[in-house]
Formats: structure tokens, C-alpha cells, sequence
């Protein structure tokens, strides 16, 4: 669909000049939408439009047309999640106003001199970007003024909000005047963002490219079905049979992002790791190797790779399913961009099936089942790639036909055919040596139905007859089901054979009953986990006992714990009330050690991605 032109939207000549040298030549759809509404009115404003879809520029080229340059007063403040997504935000908006010599824009992040950036703000900023938590430092120290402010906008506000800055949003909101107006742009649209359309907003307009949550159209969805043992295997030669694939694999955690860009360069793969415990300049360092592609996978968590701007991504490849399914348009949307095609690929195993199932319902596309390819499959392909290369190869024929007299006759004893063997076994023997008599990594559903069915059997009548209860702070609040569950444990623990027992889920936390001998493992497993900015935490539950009086007291137990929860208090129930006040006051201490420890792990991960 060929939209109107940038000069019938109205932008002005200066701004025409610069966009036209940038190669802009009509306007996407989420610019055509918007930049008609808040080029002739000033309105609150609320765009769900996936990402890659040139929402920079749906906000930004209008704020820089609509600013008066005849003062030094602050008009745009710009918030966005990451320091990166902060930089390539700043940068874009220097590139638009290449000619308005008076636009003044400056990035605002954590991990930057904060002095520099003080003086800078003394001498007058038209607009400023900034990532939650730098922008509400400057305030709070005084050094910022934001009452002359015109527009604020929050872009990307579905990650700021699953980052942890709801906080820091507050108290930015709260400084800035109730003349401004608000221009709220996110790519999913859960309860938290309607929360803040409704109370910093005013009647604001709405629009909407592709359906609400909805992956991006230019982008297909794939799984493979494998053992969890084999995902590693499956990555591999996913990788192997696209010879040319470009692409990020993400990862849950930062110990797995590290191992698996470990294995892969160990392997001979032009792999690197991004993850939170990377310097900037280490991360600066590995950002620069993949976007001149001398990386070709790009292994990251969610949380590092938020604000990335790399074009012509081939695939987004899922090692793990995010634990937020919403999170899984914005790894998606890494792909396909700027009307460019692209794959997201999921690696599961058969207890994250349903996960595929809640995935479609979401982003309104469905998923293909494809077949891990054969040793065989591989090596095809693989052959014919290096093949098509030698095809079109450029020749230096001056350069080379000094060397082709002698070349020629070192080779004259052959025959083409015996040439063409050599040449292909020199190059491809690797490939040969390894995939000969490669597994087949595919699932038979058919044949592992029959196993867990057994395996069911089995858990109803467990050998040791002794289970441990677990508690766990998830339940119906974050959208937990027992098979959401059971493959969490699943993936944490690594291990596919854990015994569970009976699963009560409730509003703000679970029991769970796993088998005695792996109770410690899964608690160990959970460590460090998050769901929704916030940790979770696992711990052995008060032994319900068998008669009908020990489980009414721990149905009082749960009741009560719900009362005083606010967010994640736990209470366990005891026959004895002596009992039971011994053990909260422990409890009591063991919660006040264990809030402090995630208030620090948060408050370093805060300040990291500031």
C-alpha cells in the first residue's frame, strides 16, 4: 500500500532535505497514521504498533518540527528502556534535524559521565532522551527543569514497565506540568500501560497497526519439537543448515546465554554472548562485531537485548521460550523489519507444547511444525551453498594467469569429475565427518505420550512414597497453570524425569509436591528467576500432614497469607500455635534477609540498564 508522501503530510523543507538524504521515501504505516494527528493538533496520543515499524520517527519528526527554536526551554522529553535504544533514539532525531542548527538533543543514560551531562542541560536542551532511571536522578538532584515541558513520550512502555521502572515513571510524570502532553508508543498493551493511558492521559486518540499484540506480518513462527537434552544439538544444526543465518538467540538467564555462546564458539561458530554482567565497552565491543556481521549469532537475554537496532536480521531464534509470552513479540520483532521477511524459530520440548498453543492466541499467527533437518539434509545443503559461492565468485583473471600455467599442469592428471570430487571433499570434509551417522533429533509425540502416560502412573504411585512440598510466589496473578508449571521446573532443573504430586495454585503463590530427593535441586533451580521484574522465590513448605485438621489449618494458613501478602509475604501454617509464632518469627527474618537481597539485586540490575 503506497501511503502519502512526507511533503503532503506537511513536513517542513529543512526536515524534507535531511529524511530525503536518509533514504525516507514514503511513509510507513504507524507514520502515516500518526504524524497527520500531531502535526495539526496537540493531543495526548496512545500508538500499539510493533517493533522495527518506524516509530522513531512517527514521534520524533513531528516534535521537531512543532518545537520553538526561539528559546532554550526543554519542549520533548523522550523515555525509553535501554541506554542503547536511548542512543539510537538521540541519533535519529540529529539525523531529522540536520538543518535546524538550533534543535538541541541530548541522550540522557546511566553509565555516562553525569557531570558532562549537567553542564550540557546548563546550556538549554530542546530535547532530551532518556532511559527511567538517569532522567529521575537529575530531577531529584535539581538539575533538570522540565516546567516548560510540551510533550512527554514514553516509548517502548511495556518494557520500561516489565524493567522496573514503574517507580521512577511516577515520579517523572508527577514533576512534569499538566499542560504537556503525553505520547505513549508500545508494541504489546498489557494491564500495567492501559493503567498509565488512564491516569496521565487526557482523552487521548488511538491508533493501532495490526491487531493488538499481534507479531509482526512479515515474520514467520516455527518450533521444533526435541528432547530438552538435544536443544543444544537442534541449535546447531539449525544453525548449519541456514549457512548464511544472522541472527540473536535468546536465552532465559545469563549463565545460559555465556555456556551456550561458549559451546558455539568452542564449536566453530562466529559467536558472542550479551548479557547484564558485561562492561559497556565489552558490550559496546561485541554490538559493533554484529553489526558488521563478523558475528553471525548473537546469543542474549531479554533484558540485554531490549533496544538493539540491527537491521536485516534473518532469524530470532528462541533457545527458551520466555516466561512472558508477551515477551515473545518483541524477541520476534528483532526480525523482519523495515518490510524486510524474517523466521522466529521456537526450540521446545513436548511439555512446552501448550506454550506454542497460548503464543498463537497472542500474536493472532499461527506456528509451523518443521523437522529438525538430517545429518544428510545438512550436508546438501551446505554443499550446494559452497557451490553457488564458487559459481559466482569474482575472478582476478590479471592477477591469477601468471599462476595457471603451472596450476595446470600440477592438475593435468585429473579428469573434471575427479577435480570436482577434490575440490568439494577439501572443502566439505568437516561436515561429512561429523554428520555421518548423526541422530535423528526429532520427537515421536505418538511414542512420548506413552512414556508420560506411564511415567503418570508411575507418580500416582511413587516408589519412596515421600514427596516434599514446595511454596512458590507465582500463582493465578501471574497467569500460572500446572503445566506452566511443571515446565518451568522442567527447564530450570534440566531435568525431564522430576516426580510431581499434587499442584494447589492460588492467587499470589503455589504448592507444589516434588519428590524428596529433588526438592533442593528445584529450589536451587529457581535462584535468580524473575517473572515480571520480580523474583521468585521457592522454599519448603510446612508439612500438611494427614488429617483433616492439619489441612484446614493450612487452608487458614493460605487464606491468611493472601490477606497479608501485599506482593509476596508468605505464612506457614502449624498444629501448635506455638509452633506456628516460632516459626514466622523465623520466617519473618528469613523474608527481611531475602527482600533486602532482591532489593540489591534489583537496584544493581536497575542501575546496570539504566
Amino acid at each position: 500500500k503506497i501511503y502519502m508522501t512526507f511533503k503532503e503530510l506537511g513536513m517542513s523543507p529543512e526536515i524534507l532535505k535531511a529524511i530525503e538524504e536518509l533514504g525516507f521515501d514514503n511513509p510507513m504505516p504507524v507514520q502515516a497514521e500518526t504524524l497527520p494527528v500531531l502535526l495539526n493538533d496537540d493531543v495526548d496520543l496512545v500508538a500499539l504498533a510493533q517493533t522495527g515499524t518506524g516509530k522513531t520517527a512517527a514521534f520524533g519528526l513531528p516534535m521537531i518540527q512543532k518545537m520553538n527554536y526561539t528559546n532554550k526551554d526543554t519542549e520533548v522529553l523522550v523515555l525509553c528502556p535501554t541506554r542503547e535504544l536511548c542512543i539510537q533514539i538521540s541519533k535519529d532525531c540529529k539525523n531529522y534535524s540536520k538543518y535546524i542548527q538550533e534543535c538541541t538533543i541530548l541522550p540522557v543514560y546511566g553509565g555516562a559521565s553525569i557531570d558532562v551531562q549537567i553542564r550540557t542541560l546548563k546550556k538549554g536542551v530542546k530535547m532530551i532522551v532518556a532511559t527511567p532511571g538517569r532522567m529521575n536522578d537529575l530531577i531529584n538532584r535539581g538539575k533538570v527543569d522540565i516546567s516548560k515541558l510540551k510533550y512527554i513520550i514514553l516509548d517502548e512502555a511495556d518494557e520500561m514497565l516489565n524493567m522496573g521502572f514503574k517507580e521512577d515513571l511516577d515520579n517523572i510524570l508527577a514533576q512534569t506540568p499538566n499542560t504537556k502532553h503525553t505520547l505513549l508508543f508500545s508494541a504489546t498493551m498489557p494491564r500495567e500501560v492501559e493503567a498509565i493511558s488512564k491516569d496521565y492521559m487526557k482523552d487521548p486518540v488511538r491508533i493501532q497497526i495490526g491487531s493488538r499484540n499481534q507479531g509482526a506480518d512479515s515474520v514467520s513462527h516455527v518450533y521444533y519439537l526435541v528432547h530438552a537434552k538435544d536443544r543444544y544439538l537442534a541449535l546447531k544444526r539449525i544453525a548449519d543448515y541456514y549457512p548464511d543465518i544472522y541472527s540473536i538467540v535468546f536465552c532465559r538467564t545469563k549463565l545460559e546465554t555465556q555456556e551456550v555462546a561458549d559451546m558455539l564458539i568452542r564449536d566453530g561458530y562466529n559467536a558472542d554472548s550479551l548479557h547484564g554482567d558485561l562492561s559497556q565497552a565489552q558490550r559496546d565491543h561485541v554490538m559493533n562485531r554484529f553489526r558488521l556481521k563478523n558475528i553471525q549469532m548473537l546469543v542474549a537475554t531479554d533484558v540485554a537485548a531490549r533496544g538493539l537496532d540491527v537491521n536485516n536480521l534473518t532469524h530470532v531464534i528462541n533457545y527458551n521460550l520466555p516466561d512472558e509470552l508477551e515477551q515473545y513479540v518483541h524477541r520476534s520483532g528483532r526480525t523482519g523489519r523495515a518490510d524486510k521477511t524474517g523466521i522466529s524459530i521456537a526450540i521446545i520440548n513436548l511439555r512446552e507444547k501448550y506454550k506454542i498453543k497460548d503464543i498463537e492466541r497472542q500474536i493472532k499467527k499461527e506456528f509451523t511444525k518443521a523437522e529438525i533437518p538430517t545429518g544428510k539434509e545438512v550436508c546438501k545443503k551446505q554443499l550446494f551453498n559452497m557451490i553457488d559461492k564458487v559459481e559466482h565468485v569474482d575472478v582476478n583473471y590479471p592477477e591469477i594467469e601468471a599462476f595457471l600455467p603451472d596450476i595446470m599442469k600440477k592438475l593435468e592428471w585429473m579428469d573434471k569429475e575427479e577435480l570436482i570430487r577434490k575440490f568439494v571433499s577439501l572443502e566439505f570434509n568437516r561436515f561429512l565427518e561429523y554428520y555421518v551417522g548423526a541422530p535423528d533429533l526429532n520427537v515421536d509425540e505418538s511414542r512420548e505420550r506413552t512414556k508420560q502416560e506411564k511415567g503418570k502412573r508411575d507418580t500416582k504411585t511413587n516408589k519412596s512414597g515421600s514427596f516434599t512440598r514446595l511454596f512458590i510466589t507465582l500463582g493465578h496473578k501471574d497467569k500460572i497453570v500446572p503445566q506452566r508449571l511443571i515446565g518451568m521446573i522442567n527447564d530450570y532443573t534440566h531435568e525431564r524425569h522430576i516426580e510431581i504430586g499434587k499442584i494447589d495454585i492460588l492467587d499470589t503463590f503455589s504448592y507444589v509436591d516434588v519428590e524428596e530427593s529433588k526438592a533442593q535441586a528445584v529450589i536451587d533451580a529457581f535462584e535468580d528467576k524473575f517473572v515480571k521484574g520480580r523474583p521468585i522465590a521457592v522454599e519448603i513448605a510446612e508439612s500438611k500432614g494427614s488429617s483433616s485438621r492439619g489441612r484446614s489449618s493450612e487452608r487458614r494458613s493460605s487464606s491468611d497469607g493472601r490477606r497479608r501478602d501485599g506482593g509476596g509475604d508468605r505464612r506457614s501454617s502449624s498444629k501448635k500455635s506455638d509452633d506456628r509464632r516460632s516459626n514466622d518469627r523465623n520466617s519473618s527474618d528469613r523474608r527481611s534477609s531475602d527482600r533486602k537481597k532482591d532489593s540489591s539485586r534489583r537496584d544493581s540490575d536497575r542501575k546496570r540498564y539504566r
